[in-house]
């Protein structure tokens, strides 16, 4: 049985004054405030989130 990858990702930028859309994936990445940690499964669909907002996040861990 293989070990799920997981990638931590933590919210280093506001979503004040961006866009919906840009809100809306930070809330599905489980970030809502700032410097709060979250942990998930990586894949692509997640990669994919993260990409949309970059300039607001950080990957802190990938395991």
């Amino acid at each position: 049985m293989a070990k799920n990858k997981t990638v931590t990702v933590e919210q280093i930028g506001s979503p004040i004054r961006r866009p919906k859309e840009q809100r809306a994936t930070l809330v599905g990445l489980g970030l809502n405030k700032m410097h709060r940690k979250s942990t998930l499964e990586d894949t692509p669909a997640v990669r994919g989130m993260i990409a949309r907002v970059q300039h607001l996040v950080r990957v802190v861990d990938e395991a």
